[in-house]
């Protein structure tokens, strides 16, 4: 089934690793700095690593179990396709190593950009941001090996003989999805457990350190300040790493699918494969063309805040553009009905990703006055800066989301030519809407990475003692950092929304090739009407399983799904309380029994505090992580496929609103902060400055571990069912 068109996406993958290398090999032979800056540099190496280590032998241990709890299933009772434990291993293997070589590298490029920020603004951003780009592209070139190595494999063992062509391209895309929940665990892990890491040492840092002894933020007297430093290594880096690749995955796997199910209705295999094609080469080219966006992206000397982030837009948006034009050449080469129509949704999607973006910058940036009022209002204390943020939080919901329901709406109407019945195309044209927003992920992902970046070279620049023209380049860069971040992680929500979108969709075409493998090849309806399980459309078993609203297992689901956010959220809110509290006591005592730390005389104990942010988040992040697997396990089991469902509909629904509110409530208290630092309404030490360090400190959990967390917690629900749909078939109470 292979087609010439199809070699595009391993060429593309291919391309993406060179570049990444090459980009690599360019930061490592720039200049490191001082004895004193290598040194710095080793020790957040050393944390980072070690943390890695340790959490990848628990991810280990789980990823064990569930591999033989799939066995079981495919091989003992033939519920799965036999294939899914090795897909969910690979996910999952290739999602951990994209945030290693991601984290690996950002190690090695902070004291480098510090050093190239001596030279000049420029120099230091150029580094900061190709080191950032080998995160995106290592991002993108793994997912598409590993889609295009899957792809051939299924097509060659799958059986045609067994079944129509129609048949056999339904089976491929739905086994394929099974590595997309190995890369959605694999990332819930690194995300959680990365930002109660990070959170920890952070609030740690911030709390004695800035708040009670008045010293500033990486200042080397702080016992928490290189802890704080592998956080953002490990949550912002290998986390966000892990998380977009199981986005990236996610999209192009759900859409395949749909691809697979939209057209096999028209019994025209080929027209059916160029669906599947279509989203893989759209993300094929868009991995191209944001390689071109990358070289783009330069500044002057001196630049503010606006033209420091119009300095990465326009290798943003220079990727976007070329990627709409390329998507109406590919789906006219490809002949798909309709194809000017569908490649607009991939316009759709880009502007939904765009628009997000924006909203997120206007409401987090000190640029604008959201920020500042936050800032503003701690002259009246840490209780005002709380609640205003809250505020600006909950309001900047509105755009987002407002967005989402037009991109949808305007995705659907489009792939269906209009006609609201034809629901598989629809569905299919969110999907492809979903990958035109991720197609740019290369360099979208490269802008993300870069804030970690910044901001450890700010801090190696401040324990370095490199005086105060470089400080200031680097908090230039670290702010823009702070934006670039929050807007990424909008960006990923507002992506994770359509694609959970699409794949409950694929879960319903899940539940189809299950009940045909249990031997229920007819669908007999309540009016004693019947048809063919493999004839059904997405409608019949809409009506067969009584998904609607007035069905209360559709909205038993739906509260147990809303619930899951908030549980999830609290869990995870919790756990960095509780790690912080052991660091705030941890720093307090240094400073107590150390003689001559606040003085320079004496060395604080950094290893002792990395240890304490380490098995903090290694004990912490299991249960919250094991109750999105077996929360959607237990409800199919109970409430059966209408009960999923409505579980997967208020994962969504409650989910995206929830994460967009945190990540930005966060990203505009830390923000705010950064203003004051600055030099506005009195500065470093006041007591407004202080007022929005508490501010700060609420937001940390916000936005770097509930937040964040909650988008892979969507599609990691939605994953969770498709690979347990023959367990929900074969045991379910209703």
């Amino acid at each position: 089934m292979l087609t010439p068109i199809f070699w595009i996406v391993p060429v593309a993958a291919l391309a993406a690793l060179v570049f990444a290398l090459y980009f690599y090999k360019q930061m490592m032979k720039a200049d490191e700095g001082t004895d004193k800056m290598k040194e710095i540099a080793q020790y957040v190496r050393i944390g980072a690593m070690s943390y890695l280590k340790q959490q990848y032998k628990v991810v280990l241990i789980v990823f064990l179990c569930l591999v033989g709890i799939f066995s079981i299933m495919a091989y003992g009772f033939d519920m799965q396709n036999p294939w899914v434990p090795v897909a969910f291993l690979s996910g999952g293997f290739f999602s951990g190593l994209a945030g290693f070589l991601g984290m690996k590298t950002a190690t090695n490029a902070s004291a480098r950009t510090a050093q190239a920020a001596i030279g000049s603004l420029n120099k230091g951003l150029q580094i900061a941001f190709r080191s950032g780009a080998v995160m995106g592209l290592v991002v993108v070139g793994l997912v598409l090996i590993d889609i295009s190595v899957w792809f051939i494999i299924l097509d060659h063992f799958t059986d045609i003989n067994l079944m129509d062509p129609t048949a056999k391209l339904n089976i491929i895309t739905t086994t394929m999805l099974t590595f997309g929940m190995g890369a959605s665990t694999q990332a819930l892990f690194a995300r959680v457990g990365g930002g109660i890491y990070t959170k920890a040492a952070d609030v740690g840092a911030d709390l004695v350190g800035k708040v009670e002894a008045g010293i500033p933020e990486d200042d080397p007297r702080n016992p928490a300040t290189i802890a704080d430093n592998v956080g953002d290594n490990v949550g912002d880096v290998a986390g966000m790493g892990a998380d977009l690749y199981e986005s990236y995955a996610g999209a192009v796997l759900a859409t395949a699918a749909l691809g697979a199910s939209a057209f096999a209705f028209t019994g025209d295999w080929h027209m059916q494969l160029r669906a599947v094609m279509a989203p893989m080469v759209i993300a094929a080219v868009g991995v191209i063309l944001s390689i071109v966006g990358i070289f783009v992206v330069r500044t002057k000397e001196n630049a503010n805040m606006k033209q420091l982030m119009g300095a990465l837009n326009r290798g943003i948006n220079l990727a976007a553009v070329l990627t709409a034009v390329a998507s109406y050449g590919i789906l006219y080469f490809l002949g798909i009905e309709n194809w000017y129509l569908i490649a607009t949704c991939v316009v759709v999607g880009l502007l939904v990703g765009v628009i997000i973006g924006k909203s997120t910058e206007y409401y987090t940036s000190q640029s604008y006055k959201p920020t500042r009022r936050i800032a503003e209002s701690g002259q009246t204390g840490p209780a005002t800066v709380i609640i205003n943020g809250i505020g600006i939080g909950m309001m900047s919901t509105a755009i987002p989301v407002i967005t989402v329901v037009i991109g949808v709406v305007s995705a659907y109407m489009l792939a269906s030519a209009g006609d609201m019945t034809k629901i598989g195309q629809g569905l299919y044209g969110i999907g492809i809407s979903a990958v035109g927003m991720l197609a740019t992920l290369g360099i979208t992902l490269a802008t993300d990475a870069y804030g970690p970046i910044a901001d450890n070279a700010g801090g190696n620049a401040e324990m370095s003692g490199l005086g105060e023209e470089v400080r200031k380049r680097t908090d230039a860069l670290d702010s823009l950092g702070n934006t670039t971040a929050a807007t990424g992680k909008g960006f990923a929500i507002g992506s994770a929304a359509l694609t959970a979108l699409a794949l409950l969709a694929s879960y319903i075409e899940e539940i189809k090739i299950g009940m045909i493998r249990v031997g229920e090849t007819i669908l007999t309806f309540a009016d004693g009407h019947t048809i063919a399980t493999a004839k059904a459309s997405f409608a019949d078993f809409m009506t067969y399983f009584n998904v609607n609203l007035m069905n209360p297992l559709v909205l038993c689901g739906a509260f147990i799904g809303s619930m899951m956010a908030f549980l999830f959220c609290g869990m995870t809110m919790m756990a960095v309380g509780r790690a912080a509290g052991k660091m705030v006591d941890e720093v307090r005592r240094q400073f107590r029994e150390i003689k001559g730390i606040l003085t320079g005389e004496g060395k604080p104990d950094y290893q002792l505090c990395v240890e304490i942010s380490t098995k903090g988040a290694q004990k912490e992040m299991v249960v919250p992580a094991m109750l999105a697997i077996v929360v959607p396990v237990v409800t199919g089991i109970i409430l059966g496929v209408s009960g999923v469902m409505g579980l997967l509909l208020g994962g969504l629904s409650t989910g995206f609103v929830l994460a967009i509110f945190m990540a930005n409530s966060g990203g505009a208290w830390d923000n705010a902060k950064k203003y004051v630092e600055e030099g506005n309404l009195g500065g470093k030490g006041s007591d407004t400055h202080k007022a929005c360090v508490t501010g700060d400190t609420v937001g940390d959990p916000f936005k770097d571990t509930s937040g964040p967390s909650l988008n892979i917690l969507i599609k990691l629900m939605s994953m969770v069912s498709i690979v347990f749909a023959g367990l929900t078939l074969a045991f379910s109470l209703f």
